[in-house]
């Protein structure tokens, strides 16, 4: 108990010290600091090449653009979903992750001028002769990313769009044969294409839209006149241009394709083993940690004989049970600094996981509590000890015999669940896969070895839950 309550007390004195940023921040001053939001995997605008780096043709660009302003750039990684969300959360000042501009979007965000103007394409299963142009794909499936402008373009053609999470996601599903048609931007169409050569899949036409990427701020920013300036200036002495060649000339894809997938494999073993160590197992044993103290409250007051108590926590459980669990990651990361209250991310993750290890653990408790027979009570009282005495000495030792297994499932689901904190900027292991597999798409290869990892924690977990359940049957009466 005594490590439970300094774990506590720490949490506690980090919340009271993190300061809280505004909603919205003031603007970046000269010669300060640019936060820049961007994806980190998706190729050609922004992905880690095989170095680890972070590169492509939006980050090079606002790099040379903040240089010109005399800014320096810090890269927020966010998943393009959670993208405008951390936006308005003052998570970073700028996205640079080709965002398509938009009357909506114009009225909402400040917008640059435009750096990039890209035509989009129709991807089919190859041997598919049915689509010439985009009215072909009317009635059709297009499996798109809901947030993106290329949905609305294939929507607006009169397709029946499938939301999936990521360009390589929609292919996917594309070559499996579940959707017709997948309409993108003919720069990521055609990298993938040359990158994956063997992919089931070709271009069917083009389409007549033309999108216009820009950099998005926050509504009255006062950045935009600094980034349009700095733009201008790259491409008057040539950066752009250069940028561009490198990204977008002959043999730049060729360049990109990377080694073979074994050696891609074995050259991210050891940054998804630091990220193992360094943040899913830390977050996870934080969490459970301070989730079991928040569950053995939250069950004694669901047993408490006061009504308002018994509610209180019963309402508690209602809502963390309720809840998807990446609804509350995101509430607390993304919605709570729009009330002025901002959390680190791995502090975010930490209380999330925490709270839904508290509403899930405390049912747990409650049950093996009233699973020791009420005589246990009753002797204790006898011998003159006190509720809190008989409880610590007593109750909870035979319960937690009870509790063991239901306890460990709870740890091993939580194991897994840290995957979700990817969605809050965690660069735990499923974002280290992520981004190790962003070069080459070969993400179901990083995605198994993601598992493996997963699996190897989880089997030490369950070894630690047969230790444990043996050591409490040696003192059951046979």
């Amino acid at each position: 108990m005594t490590a439970v309550r300094r774990l506590l007390l720490a949490l506690l004195a980090t919340v009271l010290v993190a300061a809280p940023l505004p909603a919205h921040a003031d603007p970046v001053p000269a010669g300060g600091v640019l936060r820049v939001g961007t994806e980190g995997v998706y190729q050609v605008y922004s992905y880690h090449d095989e170095t680890g780096k972070l590169t492509g043709y939006d980050v090079e660009m606002i790099t040379a653009i903040a240089a010109k302003i005399g800014k320096r750039v810090e890269f927020v990684e966010t998943p393009w979903d959670s993208m405008m969300a951390g936006l308005e959360a003052g998570r970073f000042d700028l996205v640079a992750n080709q965002v398509t501009a938009s009357p909506e979007r114009a009225a909402k965000y400040d917008l640059s001028v435009a750096y990039l103007q890209t035509g989009g394409s129709i991807l089919v299963r190859k041997g598919d002769d049915s689509v010439h142009s985009l009215a072909d794909i009317r009635g059709k499936t297009a499996a798109q990313s809901i947030t993106s402008s290329w949905s609305g373009v294939a929507e607006k053609a009169g397709a029946k769009i499938e939301a999936v999470n990521s360009f390589t996601d929609a292919v996917n599903v594309l070559a499996q044969g579940r959707v017709d048609v997948v309409v993108n931007d003919t720069g990521v169409v055609r990298n993938y294409l040359k990158v994956t050569p063997g992919a089931p899949v070709e271009i069917a036409a083009e389409t007549p839209d033309k999108s216009e990427s820009v950099f998005a701020a926050r509504k009255n920013s006062g950045l935009m006149p600094e980034i349009d300036r700095g733009l201008a200036e790259i491409r008057a002495d040539g950066t752009a241009q250069r940028i561009s060649d490198r990204f977008f000339g002959s043999g730049a894809q060729e360049e990109r394709r990377g080694s073979s997938t074994w050696d891609m494999v074995r050259r991210n073993l050891a940054p998804m083993l630091k990220a193992t160590v360094t943040k899913t197992i830390p977050l996870t044993a934080i969490s459970f940690v301070i989730g079991l103290a928040i569950a053995l409250g939250v069950a004694l007051a669901r047993m408490s004989k006061r009504r308002m108590v018994s509610g209180i926590a019963r309402a508690y459980i209602s809502i963390i049970r309720g809840t998807p669990l990446l609804v509350q990651l995101v509430i607390i990361f993304y919605g709570l600094p729009l009330a002025g209250v901002v959390f680190d991310p791995f502090l975010a993750a930490v209380i999330a996981f925490s709270l839904n290890v508290g509403g899930y653990a405390a049912e747990i408790i409650r049950s093996a509590i009233g699973a020791v027979p009420q005589g246990q009570w009753e002797a204790a009282t006898t011998i003159g000890m006190d509720y809190r005495t008989s409880l610590r000495r007593i109750i909870l030792p035979q319960a937690a015999r009870t509790a063991t297994p239901p306890l460990a499932n709870t740890l091993v689901s939580l194991v897994k669940d840290t995957s979700l904190a990817s969605a809050i900027l965690v660069t735990e292991l499923f974002r280290q896969a992520q981004i190790a597999a962003a070069p080459t798409y070969d993400f179901f290869v990083m995605y198994v070895v993601a598992a493996c990892y997963y699996w190897v924690v989880c089997q030490a977990l369950s070894l630690v839950q047969s230790h444990l359940e043996n050591r409490f049957e040696r003192y059951v009466a046979r």
